[in-house]
């Protein structure tokens, strides 16, 4: 498609008009964004999201989608009126910082936030995605002269150099490399392949892992996994940074999916749902031990947008909607309704076509026998107003994140 220049005496940084239809985006999308994202918004239907609330997205069509998807960032739904009062309160006040001064909703957010976190990681650095979350840990560790990192294979952890470098998947990391040196992988679920790891590594090691690994397809560990690993951790002086990105906040029916083993980490990663589904925003959380070098020097580690009092505000008025409406115990719940549900309508294809249904909380993923079943599926379900997610780290599963805001009739 060709995009005609704006009319006459018209300005070209002036105001748009908006895409007046579907094959408008389509062609954007082509021209200025990517053919590949746009080939897929095709085979997808060539639908626009142009509106939300709750756990439904409405397309340009007219129609509406349940969304089990998102990726895992809107645990509390869409638009969630709480949060979306909050941030347009920051928008009529101060929504950027001079980062001069001190910033109020920053210390306030990050207060609410430590009140939930695993007992000591009390401090909070706030960034504007998991990536950076990640990058921030590694960063940390390196402060503390953890340079070697050890990863677990299907492991996702985010795409940029650093974080990429800790994701462990050929296809995302072969085009980039190097990536950063001294990176081991190791098996999840596997404290002996883990300690052979650690025991090469004494007092230099960094881990980074996940209590459960959702791009990886949804893979739980056994009980006792995380508690083998703390202790291994502590054993040979390794750094313990645990991802709680897409299973923190509530996803897993706990705050943290550490909590079911009461684990406390050094340093715990939390992004995704601590946005409320409005504005971007994750952290690091740490120890003070662990913190110390970020909270002697404020300038070793910075991000112009980090912190913002718009992202702040989105996430303090999250943990306080979290805590008025028990959405922790509702997830808990929900997510038990929601994969028995599932359970049954797979039972009879269990031994062919699907190979197991798992799940904790509102994360949950449906393992095919073959990768072709997982996009047959994904169409079928948008065909019928449900979107849902494909594993990044794992080609067979068809992955689950449905909102704790989801309704009885929506279920039923």
């Amino acid at each position: 498609m060709t995009v005609s220049p704006p009319p006459t005496g018209t300005s070209a940084s002036g105001p748009a008009p908006a895409p007046s239809g579907r094959a408008d985006v389509v062609g954007l999308y082509m021209e200025h964004i990517g053919s590949g994202r746009a080939v897929m918004g095709r085979v997808m239907g060539g639908m626009a999201e142009v509106r939300s609330e709750g756990a439904w997205i409405h397309a340009d069509d007219g129609r509406r989608f349940l969304d089990f998807g998102g990726y895992g960032v809107f645990l509390l739904g869409h638009r969630h009126p709480a949060v979306v009062e909050a941030v347009h309160r920051q928008i009529d006040t101060h929504p950027l910082a001079s980062r001069v001064f001190l910033e109020p909703v920053a210390a306030l957010a990050a207060q609410a936030l430590a009140a939930h976190t695993p007992p000591g990681l009390d401090y909070v650095h706030f960034v504007n995605s998991g990536a950076e979350a990640t990058e921030a840990a590694l960063k940390l560790a390196r402060a503390h002269g953890r340079t070697s990192v050890i990863t677990t294979r299907g492991g996702f952890h985010g795409k940029t150099l650093g974080a990429l470098s800790v994701t462990a998947n050929p296809t995302y990391q072969t085009p980039f490399q190097p990536l950063l040196p001294d990176v081991t992988q190791v098996a999840y679920d596997d404290p002996a392949d883990l300690e052979r790891a650690l025991a090469a590594r004494r007092d230099r090691a960094c881990v980074v892992i996940e209590p459960v690994q959702g791009e990886g397809g949804v893979h739980i560990p056994r009980p006792g996994y995380l508690s083998q690993v703390r202790a291994l951790c502590r054993a040979y002086g390794a750094l313990m940074v645990v991802d709680e990105i897409q299973t923190g906040m509530g996803r897993l029916g706990t705050w943290w999916g550490v909590d079911a083993e009461g684990v406390s980490p050094d340093v715990l990663l939390a992004g995704k749902g601590l946005s409320g589904g409005v504005v971007p925003v994750a952290a690091m959380t740490a120890t003070a031990e662990a913190y110390a070098p970020f909270s002697r020097d404020p300038y070793l580690h910075t991000s112009t947008f980090g912190a913002s009092p718009i992202a702040c505000a989105a996430a303090l008025a999250t943990v306080r909607a979290m805590e008025e409406e028990n959405t922790v115990a509702r997830a808990a719940a929900l997510g038990l309704r929601i994969l028995g549900g599932v359970r049954d309508v797979c039972a009879p294809y269990e031994g062919g076509l699907v190979r197991e249904v798992r799940g904790r909380g509102l994360l949950i993923g449906i393992e095919f026998a073959r990768e072709q079943a997982v996009g047959e599926m994904l169409l079928e379900l948008i065909a019928r107003g449900v979107l849902v997610n494909h594993s990044l780290n794992s080609t067979r599963v068809l992955r689950l994140t449905p909102p704790a805001a989801v309704g009885e009739a929506e279920t039923g």
